[in-house]
């Protein structure tokens, strides 16, 4: 089946009520320490930047990043994983706590997993990774306990770094599915055949041709991608593709491809933690899997735009859904419109605006609104209503009611957004759109335009020959 690129349908997506979803979390657990200062000279020891510790943190990483994005979205999170009887394995557990995941941590053979980054002016300068061994002290008693856990949770996420903790996935997958649980695996290196059975596998692109080998175009990711998914017994396969968004293979549909949110990004770590999460609690709470991928998609915009392990929240995704789905178009009312208007100048774009009776909509009017919009990137056309044209153009007027001239104009491909007015003059509503080019028609002076003021500049445009409301009102009248 081919497969077919999401550009439009987030305004579409219900957010579910992810108070609902319970999320068992399962992988290797770390504490990622975080050294920031200035940097103003090289060392004379060695061609290396001096930094100057002004600050420290620290943040939960590995697994406990995914619990602590399930429970960003309001979700219930139990974490298990390995910890040393350290001062980090105390940190981690605090920053755990602090956001609501409920921890099951269990002793390793040796210390806590610890990650310390030294950040000068928002820049990564070196990374150092203390790390012993994370078998489990008690392997019987950690897989006792994660079998008992089964039946309180809705998904299972199995978040691997290949550190030690998942050394029995195979068997975790096969108890998740006799529970009837999904199992959603953010895996590592270049044996899948480990992962085989579970619900979901999502793997970055990296990790995806580690596995299938180069993929030259998207045609090659779903066939290579089916493949796959068949050969594991998955029920879907979704490979993160960084700047090309994601791909979503799933069994009994067309490939799904979401492009990504653009934006800046400040640091990829953690993007995928909450994209596993961001899939798990929204089938937890009874989404579907296509909906669940489009919000991960917009939950990992959120957190490449942050410094570190990051989470997003249900707000976060709400601003950024409401800032990627298309602008509305159309008859609009003067709330929703200075709204849109707000949008698109945020995009960059130019607003021309223009006004007019409208009555009986004609070639020279057709002519006038597309040069009118050729002008710049949004075309508001402000409306008469009824009332004022009465008094404007006296009894009689106007033959179309409001509602049927906006429609006709926001039928017309040059129309953007159509508004009335009540007042004699568009001015104070020009004053509120402020428009970038304000334009009118016939044989005005700039200034004598009613709020041209406003307006970051005005044109004038003469009017189509040969073509008048009021002719074609005595034509009809005589007919």
């Amino acid at each position: 089946m081919p497969g077919f690129i999401v550009r439009s349908s987030l305004m579409h997506i219900h957010i579910p009520d992810y108070s609902r979803a319970r999320v068992l979390v399962v992988g290797d657990v770390m504490l990622d320490q975080y050294w920031q200062g200035s940097t103003q000279r090289i060392s004379p020891e060695a061609p290396v930047p001096v930094v100057r510790i002004e600050g420290q943190s620290v943040r939960a990483g590995g697994a406990g990043n995914v619990a602590l994005n399930v429970t960003a979205v309001g979700g219930r999170a139990v974490l298990m994983g390995l910890t040393g009887d350290d001062e980090a394995g105390r940190s981690l557990v605090a920053a755990l706590d602090a956001g609501g995941v409920e921890c099951r941590l269990q002793p390793a053979m040796e210390g806590t997993i610890t990650k310390l980054r030294v950040i000068s002016r928002n820049q990564q300068l070196i990374r150092l990774d203390f790390e012993g061994n994370v078998a489990a002290a008690d392997p019987a008693g950690f897989l006792a306990t994660y079998q008992a856990l089964l039946g309180e949770t809705d998904c299972v996420i199995l978040s691997d770094y290949a550190k030690g903790t998942l050394a029995e996935v195979t068997e975790m997958i096969r108890l998740a599915r006799e529970h009837g649980r999904p199992v959603l695996i953010d895996p590592k290196g270049s044996d899948f055949s480990r992962y085989r059975g579970a619900t979901l596998l999502t793997p970055n692109m990296g990790e995806f041709e580690a596995v299938v080998g180069t993929c030259r175009d998207t045609a090659e990711i779903e066939a290579r991608g089916e493949a796959l998914r068949q050969s594991l017994g998955l029920e879907a396969l979704l490979v993160t593709r960084g700047e090309h968004g994601m791909s979503l293979i799933e069994a009994g549909r067309p490939p799904l491809h979401i492009p990504a949110i653009a934006r800046e990004v400040y640091d990829v770590t953690g993007a995928g933690d909450s994209v596993v999460a961001m899939l798990a609690a929204g089938l937890a709470a009874g989404q579907l899997l296509p909906e669940a991928v489009q919000l991960a998609n917009l939950a990992a915009g959120v957190v490449v735009g942050k410094l570190g392990t990051a989470t997003a929240s249900v707000e976060e995704i709400t601003a950024a859904m409401q800032v990627h789905a298309p602008i509305p178009l159309g008859v609009m009312a003067e709330p929703d419109l200075l709204d849109c208007v707000a949008r698109a100048r945020r995009s960059g774009e130019r607003i021309v605006m223009t006004n007019g009776c409208f009555d009986l909509l004609h070639a020279g009017h057709v002519a006038y609104l597309e040069q009118a919009r050729s002008l710049g990137d949004r075309l508001i056309v402000a409306v008469n209503d009824d009332a004022s044209v009465r008094r404007l153009k006296g009894d009689g007027r106007p033959v179309n009611t409001l509602a049927a001239r906006m429609a006709v104009l926001a039928g017309l491909a040059s129309v953007d957004w159509v508004v009335a007015f009540s007042e004699d003059t568009p001015e104070r509503l020009i004053c509120q759109v402020r428009p970038d080019i304000l334009v009118k028609g016939g044989d005005y002076r700039p200034e004598e335009v009613a709020g041209g003021r406003c307006a970051g500049e005005t044109t004038i445009m003469p009017f189509l020959d040969g073509h008048s409301t009021t002719r074609m009102i005595q034509t009809i009248r005589k007919v």
